[in-house]
């Protein structure tokens, strides 16, 4: 495998740091890996695709795609890029330019997650009941961003909660 990274903004460094939990926070994930995919997820679902800009040099620095794939992200990784690309050749094992093009669209969702992220983070004392309640309103069927059945028939993922 190749040595990519995932890269995280500079300006959502100190956001993502405060997502990992530690001995000072309650916060609701483990590792980067954890925070930058919910991130992603989120971004995609919302269509919030955000460019970089400056890059996070110190802490969080590039994030291994080794570190995705060995906890079981590829998979989605994969599906946000065929999503964005509506092209199933995006997830071809045999092209380098391919993988980049992954990676982006991965880095660039997960930026505009972590945007999303921001805002409804605002002013919160706790991280991870807050992202509860984001979670929980995604719910309603009588919201626009529910992740609900709804009469398109979209996948439901309550079943993953």
């Amino acid at each position: 495998m190749s040595e990519n990274r995932i890269r995280v903004a500079r300006d959502k460094a100190e956001l993502v740091k405060s997502l990992i939990a530690s001995a000072d926070n309650n916060s609701p994930f483990q590792t980067y890996a954890d925070a930058m995919l919910f991130a992603a997820a989120l971004g995609a679902k919302r269509h919030r695709r955000v460019p970089l800009g400056e890059i996070s040099k110190k802490e969080p620095g590039p994030i291994s795609i080794e570190i995705f794939i060995s906890r079981g992200y590829d998979p989605v990784m994969k599906l946000i890029a065929i999503a964005a690309t509506e092209n199933i050749n995006v997830i071809s094992p045999d092209r380098a330019d391919f993988e980049q093009q992954r990676i982006n669209i991965f880095e660039e969702y997960a930026n505009g997650g972590l945007e999303l992220l921001a805002q409804e983070l605002c002013g919160a004392v706790d991280y991870t009941e807050r992202i509860l309640l984001m979670l929980s309103a995604s719910l309603d069927p009588h919201n626009p961003d529910s992740i609900t059945e709804n009469s398109s028939g979209e996948f439901d993922l309550r079943k993953f909660l």
